[in-house]
């Protein structure tokens, strides 16, 4: 019963120990990261998220986008995201570090979002954003819940959506983004990777070996 307990002890140090090691040390290494000041430029990156986008990520973690979409672009040789154009750099960890609720995902049902709104060849606009996440388009669900059909009072809204595309109102009146959609698209919009950090810089890609 002594050894047991010296056992259970040794493997509770062990398992501690690896703990610590692996989520305390990366914290620590990661939450010292202080923003790149580019002297040339006088400026620092990244920069934080605006008012209506840092709520519009509190959207997009509430709709639980991360689990069909990543924000995460992987280096030369480890995937084609450079190639489909969802950014011309590998993502590093400091792209993140103004983010509260960082959104990596874990799977690419969708495209990588992570520089979506400096997407090649053509970057996206607020109102075709709002009018693919009205009607949805292949894999991509509606939400049109996050719209609402209004009576049209005078003239029509600036901020109406356009009919066609799968977009259609009742005669007489319009559908318009809430709140929460437009802070979700102000995020979405927000999504880029300016800078290039000297450690994004391209590394050279793996060999058939090194990849076994």
């Amino acid at each position: 019963m002594k050894n047991g307990a010296i056992l259970f002890l040794g493997l509770f140090a062990a398992l501690g120990a690896s703990w610590a090691g692996i989520v305390v040390g990366s914290s620590t290494q990661f939450g010292a990261l202080a923003p790149y000041y580019d002297q040339v430029a006088d400026q620092s990156y990244p920069n934080g998220l605006a008012g209506e986008a840092a709520r519009g990520q509190l959207v997009y973690r509430d709709l639980n986008c991360a689990s069909c979409h990543t924000q995460q672009v992987r280096r030369a040789g480890f995937g084609a995201d450079q190639a489909r154009g969802w950014g011309e750099r590998q993502s590093v960890a400091r792209d993140y570090i103004y983010q509260p609720f960082v959104q990596l995902g874990d799977s690419r049902v969708g495209p990588d979002l992570a520089n979506y709104a400096a997407r090649k060849p053509a970057a996206p606009d607020a109102a075709a954003v709002y009018r693919l996440l009205y009607a949805g388009q292949g894999g991509m669900p509606a939400y049109a819940f996050l719209f609402e059909e209004r009576k049209i009072v005078g003239q029509v809204s600036a901020q109406a959506l356009p009919a066609g595309a799968g977009v259609t109102a009742r005669p007489g009146y319009e559908i318009l983004p809430t709140p929460r959609a437009q802070a979700l698209v102000a995020y979405l919009l927000s999504l880029t990777s300016p800078y290039d950090y000297p450690e994004a810089k391209a590394a050279p890609a793996p060999t058939a070996e090194a990849k076994k």
